[in-house]
Parts: C-alpha cells; structure tokens; sequence
C-alpha cells in the first residue's frame, strides 16, 4: 500500500471519528426523524417476522382478557421508560416525556411528547380496540343442575355463543374485586385459569339428525357444562357461615367462587364482585407447510393493538424523538358492542389526553385544542378480511388481500370506515417512504360491511383519520389465522407513521 493510500485511508479514518463524536447519543433531535428510524436494520429478515410473532402468541395467551392486555401494556411501558399518569389527578407536571394513563383497566392511552411541541403541530395517533369476543359471567351465573350436569350462566358478548364457540376448551379470567380483611379496602386482582379450562359448550351429535342442525338457542342451548355431581360420590364440604359473608354467595356456583377465591388467592369470604370472561385456553401457534400462518384465538383486534403499542416503544428508543413531536396510540374497550360507554371510543380518552395536554402547554381555550386537531392525522388501525380462497366469489375483484404483503387499507362508501381520498394518498405516500406495500379492501355492494371506531374518532375530534389494518382468516370467529409476517409488517409501517406522517400530510396543505 502506497504512503498516500494511507494518508488518504487515515483522513478518511479521522473524519468519520469526528462525525461519531457529533453524533447526538441522548436527548431528542431537532431534525425530522425518517432517517433515523427508518435506516434500521431490525424490521428485516425472517428472525425479525418469527420473533414478533412468537411475541404475539405469547401475549396474547398470556393476556386472555381485556384486563390483562391492559396490564401487559403497562409492564411493557414501564419498561420502556413510560411513566403512569393518573386519570383522576392534575397533569400540570406533563410537559415532556414518555407517558400513558389507563381508565378502566380496559381503556389505555400511551403518549411521547417533545420539549418543543406547538399546538400548531398536531397529534399523530394510532387508536385501536382491545376488547375481543367472548362469553361474559352473568351478575348471578347459579342455573339448575341438569340430570346431575352443572351448568353455568354466560352471556354473549358481541356475536358469540354461536357454533364456533361449540366444543372449545373454556378457561375463566378477568378483575375480581376483594375486600382486604383488616383495612376493609377493596382491591382489584385479575385471575386466569389457563391452561386448565373449566368449561365445554358441547355440540349435538349429527346421529340426533334435524335438532344437531342449528340454528340453537343462545340462552337454552349453548350452555356451558361446568361439572357432573350425579354420582352421589362427591364429598364437597357444605357451604360454611364465612363463605356466606360475600355478597356473590348465592349467585354463582359455591364450587365457582371456591375456584374463582384460589387463583386470587383469597377466601371466598373476601370476595366483592367479578368481571369474569369464558375464553379459549389453547394457545396459539405457527402453521402452514412453511409457517406462513400464525393461527390463534382473539386477534381481533389484539393484532393491531399489539403492533401499534410495540411501534411507539420502538419510536421512542430507536433513535432521537422530534422535538416536536407528540405521538399517541389510544386503546379502547366495547369496540365490539358500539363503543358508546366511558372506556369506548365514544369515551373521550383520547380527547381528554390531548386537551390536558395543550391546556399545560398553551392554555386551555376551546380554539387551541380545535386547531390542534384539525391539524392532527389519526389511523384507525383495525383487523379486516384477509381473501379466502374457498369463497373467492364473494371477494370484490383487486381488493383481496393476502398474508405476508403488508397492511391493508380499510375503504368504504357508505361512511363504515373514515379512510377519504386525502387520507388515502397519504397513507400511500408514507407506504413508499418507508419501503412498504399498501393493500386495498372494499365490500361488494350485495354484502354488509363491519364498522371501526375511525367515524367515532374523526367525527369526534375533526381529525382526518385513517382506517387500516392487518387482515385476517376468519373473522369473528373463536380461532382466527393471518400472515406470520404480518404483525412485523404491521409494526414497521406504523412506526414509519410516527417518524414521517408531519412531513408527509404538509405536502397536502388545507386539503
């Protein structure tokens, strides 16, 4: 090697050494942040896919109700540097940082906002719901016994109890409400049997011919079977005058409260109220000849949820936040059954997050937290139809999505999803910017298209807002399936959204 090759190796040596030393290594960046975040090399290659899949299944078995999904996103941001902020105090110590509140325990929103954020700027959010089917604990669950079998009161919440709900192995979990013995204070505990079920909704056998057929009776014959006591065997202890002290003895199976009392770990006695779910125990998995699949229970809309909360965490350590940035993902409960309750998207959580926030920052004046919005973009992110190819005819032609391809814009002309023409080039611009592919599903005009919070939030707030999502097999189903690719994808293309969507919608003026 020549003297000068190595006078021109050493410079160029030196030069990117001083470059790393004007690297900024903490703090927040007054440049915009596409490169940044987006030069990662982590959302490529097939450990990146596998692993947050796998991640996914774990969460969701582990998280079967909506207060455990809550809790799991709160350890996640605890973890992540977010701090709580309670609903029910002042928020005058919220002017920058990483943050979240809950209200509920099944309405969650989580925010990053930077030193430098001015009203004028908006809000970039993700919302999406959390709440997911599934059978619901009656108040007084007590039926009659059977011929000896025991029986027990659930009712539907959204479209369950139906066929698919038949011969399913059902765990039992939820917020179980105790009362302290000597300080008299009640608290709150969640409970989850899995992996033992507790129940089965058994099926009629097709020998029985026209009554196995169905349509069934959703009150007298999807009835879970919790027990058989028919065998004069059984040397259960009588009912003791401590456990009669609850105010839920009488109205659920003692055997119930019994079992309800040890995984909370108290005495029946204690025991206050419950908000219990039956939900399919059997964990979820990859599948298909090549894992093209990940098949599980309750992914909608655990999907989008998953990928929108683990897309902030990543935001905000990947690299350097905008100064100016303020960046939400809002979850929501009751998505299934209208939304319109305190912890649905009707709520105003997510109202109320920005609004504090602006008040502390800019004062607390109507017009401010109107501008704030009008200049803010919000996707609706929520799961929709994946093709499926034995029904292909009901799919309309170029607006069949598939596995593995990326998320999938959610369009409609009758005003179910809020996605308009502006929203529309500006969820693909942010496509090509981050090096993804954009899918299209719209219903055919003799069949009924679902709904999203997005209407409830754009209306709500004067937002231009967004519906898209990840699709899936088997909707509304008690087991669905999707792309193993596609939780990754889905992550990717929302954390692109965070770093790029100020810069992209200002392309768009007052459109």
């Amino acid at each position: 090697m020549s003297d000068a090759t190595q006078e021109a190796l050493a410079q160029i040596k030196k030069t990117l050494e001083l470059l790393a030393l004007q690297k900024p290594t903490t703090g927040e960046a007054s440049q915009p942040a596409a490169v940044a975040h987006n030069s990662s090399q982590k959302y490529r290659g097939k450990d990146y896919f596998e692993e947050s899949s796998k991640s996914y299944i774990n969460f969701t078995y582990e998280s079967p109700t909506i207060y455990h999904v809550v809790e799991y996103f709160s350890r996640k941001l605890d973890e992540a540097g977010f701090s709580y902020v309670s609903e029910k105090s002042t928020w005058s110590e919220v002017k920058s940082g990483k943050y979240y509140t809950i209200r509920n325990g099944t309405n969650l929103v989580a925010f990053i906002l930077g030193s430098d954020w001015k009203y004028e700027t908006g809000v970039g959010a993700i919302g999406s719901h959390i709440d997911a089917l599934c059978a619901k604990l009656k108040p007084v669950s007590t039926k009659k016994d059977v011929e000896g079998f025991q029986l027990l009161g659930v009712a539907p919440y959204g479209g369950t109890l139906n066929t698919y709900w038949f011969d399913r192995d059902l765990g039992i979990g939820g917020r179980v409400l105790v009362r302290d013995p000597d300080s008299g204070k009640i608290e709150s505990r969640l409970i989850n049997s899995a992996p033992h079920p507790i129940a089965k909704i058994p099926s009629l056998a097709v020998h029985f011919g026209e009554p196995a057929n169905g349509p069934f009776d959703k009150e007298d014959q999807a009835v879970p079977v919790i027990g058989y006591s028919g065998t004069g065997d059984d040397d259960e202890e009588g009912d003791s005058e401590d456990e009669k002290r609850s105010p839920l003895f009488g109205k659920h199976p003692i055997g119930l409260l019994r079992y309800i009392a040890s995984l909370a770990k108290v005495k029946v006695s204690q025991l206050v109220q419950v908000d219990l779910d039956l939900f399919d125990v059997q964990k979820g998995t990859l599948g298909g000849l090549k894992n093209d699949f990940l098949f599980a229970p309750r992914l909608d809309d655990r999907l989008c949820s998953f990928s929108a909360v683990n897309s902030l965490i990543d935001f905000a350590n990947d690299g350097p936040v905008p100064r100016d940035a303020f960046s939400i993902v809002a979850l929501f409960d009751d998505e299934e059954v209208g939304s319109l309750s305190r912890q649905g998207a009707r709520g105003g959580l997510l109202e109320s997050v920005v609004q504090r926030v602006v008040a502390n920052l800019h004062g607390d004046s109507p017009e401010l937290l109107r501008t704030t919005f009008a200049n803010s973009l919000i996707i609706s992110a929520d799961v929709n139809h994946m093709f499926n190819p034995n029904f292909s005819s009901v799919y309309l032609e170029h607006h069949r999505p598939k596995p593995n391809v990326g998320v999938t814009l959610s369009l409609d002309s009758n005003l179910h999803m809020s996605t308009d023409v502006v929203g529309l080039a500006v969820a693909e611009e942010l496509a090509r910017l981050n090096g993804d592919k954009l899918q299209y599903f719209h219903i055919k005009n003799n069949s009924r298209s679902g709904g999203t919070i997005g209407p409830f939030i754009s209306s709500q707030t004067g937002a231009r807002t967004i519906d898209l999502g990840i699709a899936q097999l088997s909707m509304h189903s008690i087991r669905a399936a999707t792309g193993s690719k596609d939780i990754g994808l889905a992550i990717k293309f929302f954390k692109g959204f965070f770093a790029n969507w100020r810069s992209v919608y200002d392309k768009f003026g007052d459109l």
